[in-house]
């Protein structure tokens, strides 16, 4: 055992159980190996409960807390009103996202302009964030390591914005932020509570289904209804 480190052979002793026994003043071994460092990860988020707006985007922008760092372009911070009444929340960025760096852009991103001002709301009224600030290869779905390690993030910009509702749109932001698996067909016409304060929430179709299926329109209409009345409540 000559060659191994104090700490490995004294992990073998512990095994064996085996005592081990140190001058009096010496010591230990934890000791003698220095201060132990707290894991990349763990160090990225120090802070991130406390951070502002500028500290918070920053952090978000070299974040490496998972794999979608190394194929990224860049990250999707969020974009809008910081003291929004509503906040949005989608999936995760997707190609023209990720080379933008804004969230919903493009076709889906024009539909939900159109979706948003059918209740008197412009883009620059609400602040729009996704689940994941990174794209996921070919558009797949975020990964449940991925979700958990961007999840700090999404819970800081809530909790800045300090919305009166969450509106979130499409299947994966719904399961993500309620914790269920259903289908988001039957997950509609419900209040929900989500982030640090609990904050109301309704969810809704994504924009991108909606280029699919336009006839469920009128139940997206129903939905932005069942938020309107909650915000008069």
């Amino acid at each position: 055992m000559n060659d191994l480190s104090p700490q490995r052979r004294r992990s073998y002793l512990d095994a064996l159980e085996i005592d081990t026994w140190r001058l009096r003043g010496a010591p230990s071994v934890d000791e003698a190996a220095g201060p132990v460092e707290a894991p990349a990860d763990e160090v990225q988020l120090a802070g991130v409960e406390e951070a502002d707006w500028t500290s918070l985007r920053s952090t978000v922008s070299g974040c490496e807390r998972c794999g979608l760092h190394t194929s990224r372009t860049q990250t999707v911070f969020g974009v809008g009103n910081q003291d929004a009444e509503w906040m949005i929340i989608g999936e995760a960025p997707g190609a023209e996202e990720d080379r933008r760096g804004e969230p919903f852009v493009g076709r889906a991103g024009k539909l939900l302009d159109e979706v948003l001002r059918s209740v008197g709301l412009d883009r620059d009224k609400v602040f729009i964030a996704n689940i994941l600030k990174c794209r996921p290869p070919n558009n797949r779905d975020p990964g449940v390591d991925e979700a958990a390690a961007c999840r700090p993030y999404l819970d800081r910009q809530i909790a800045l914005v300090k919305p009166r509702l969450i509106l979130a749109v499409g299947r994966i932001a719904a399961q993500q932020l309620t914790g269920s698996d259903a289908p988001i067909g039957r997950m509609r016409g419900k209040l929900y509570r989500a982030g640090p304060d609990d904050t109301p929430m309704v969810v809704t179709y994504h924009p991108a289904y909606l280029l699919r299926s336009p006839a469920q329109k009128r139940k997206v209409w129903e939905d932005l209804c069942l938020a309107r009345r909650t915000l008069r409540q």
